[in-house]
């Protein structure tokens, strides 16, 4: 068993954690670096590092000896990770760090941090697959506008007001679908850092789904395709009304564009026990949610159970193509952001129903 380390329960973290003392002995080795390394910890304890975790580069040095992490140069302050090769050429991610008392001092406690290279395998498949489809949402928008503007620019005066106005409209419409997937990217690299800044204020929520009803009634959806229930008193919500914006008109487009029938929103008070995000600490213990709850849900077919898992993650699409399927992911990413929650579930109506929920609270500049 690896036990406590400063506090901090090691089989906690995710990652492979190897500790080693100020002697080069090992005093961590967690759980997740025994399934990683296939190294029990019992045999890791007690051991020199360079025994415990026997490393070699891709040309076959030994690691430690190559690194030398106690005797070399005082002003190195750790490995940045890289592959290496364990005994029998089982492949990990491996980085670590040279912590000191003071700077320039002897090496104190070696941390190291152990991936599997499968988690590396996944998020380049993740990019790539971001990029291919970057690359295909992007083409179709900058071909039209490119063809579209060398043709006024080559033919100005064949074209008389009329068309010049409907090639334009064009150029606009599409330069609206780049920025709007420039958008898109920016909140998944704001959402995947940690760092999607959500700016609070009052904001009245059933207000804001009338207005985006309101919205597609004018663009010529029929009026009495909605069905908006209020069930008050409602919470005072604090909440960024750009975000909620976002997560309102991509659950309503959803709604109407792939869902058959009445499309019903429900706002209503919320208060339920909710448990533990993935991306919570381990052991974060459930706790109550309460707030505002607006559930949007369609008629038809909906979405199969056996999808409905996937239907948060990047480029989920569903049986009906379109779009760059990076939608949903941001709306759940912009509810967590505010510490609320998201869920899919079926509809009474056999469509698709989403609920979410934004916490009551007050802004945070009175925190």
């Amino acid at each position: 068993m690896s036990g406590g380390w400063a506090g901090l329960d090691p089989d906690d973290v995710p990652d492979g954690l190897v500790v080693a003392d100020a002697d080069g002995l090992v005093v961590v080795f967690n759980r997740a670096a025994a399934r990683i390394t296939g190294i029990g910890s019992g045999a890791a304890l007690g051991r020199p590092l360079e025994q415990a975790l026997p490393l070699e580069d891709l040309d076959g040095r030994r690691w430690w000896q190559l690194t030398d992490p106690y005797g070399g140069l005082a002003t190195r302050t750790g490995q940045p990770e890289r592959n290496l090769l364990l005994p029998g050429g089982r492949e990990v991610l491996v980085s670590a760090r040279y912590v000191r008392e003071r700077p320039l001092g002897p090496v104190r406690r070696v941390v190291v941090a152990v991936r599997g290279t499968e988690a590396r395998r996944r998020t380049e498949r993740s990019h790539a697959e971001l990029i291919a489809t970057v690359a295909h949402e992007l083409r179709s928008p900058l071909t039209s506008v490119k063809g579209f503007t060398a043709t006024l620019l080559a033919k100005w005066e064949r074209f008389n007001d009329g068309q010049k106005r409907v090639m334009l409209e064009t150029v606009d419409a599409d330069a609206d679908r780049v920025t709007r997937l420039i958008a898109e990217l920016l909140d998944i690299s704001r959402i995947d850092a940690g760092r999607l800044e959500v700016r609070k204020q009052r904001i009245g929520i059933a207000a804001a789904v009338r207005r985006h009803v309101e919205g597609k009634v004018a663009a010529g959806i029929a009026p009495e395709r909605f069905d908006i229930r209020i069930t008050e008193p409602l919470t005072e919500l604090w909440a960024d009304p750009d975000k909620v914006d976002q997560v309102l008109a991509n659950l309503l487009e959803n709604a109407v564009r792939h869902g058959e029938g009445t499309v019903t929103i429900e706002i209503a008070p919320a208060k339920e026990v909710v448990e533990a995000a993935g991306w919570e600490p381990a052991g974060t213990p459930p706790r109550v949610l309460e707030g505002t709850a607006v559930t949007v849900s369609d008629e038809g077919s909906g979405i199969p159970e056996e999808s409905m898992p996937r239907v948060f993650t990047r480029f989920w699409r569903g049986s009906k193509r379109g779009g760059t399927g990076l939608g949903l992911y941001i709306v759940k990413g912009i509810v967590e952001a505010h510490g609320g929650t998201i869920r899919i579930s079926r509809a009474p109506g056999g469509g698709a129903q989403f609920r979410f929920i934004l916490p009551a609270g007050i802004p945070d500049f009175m925190l």
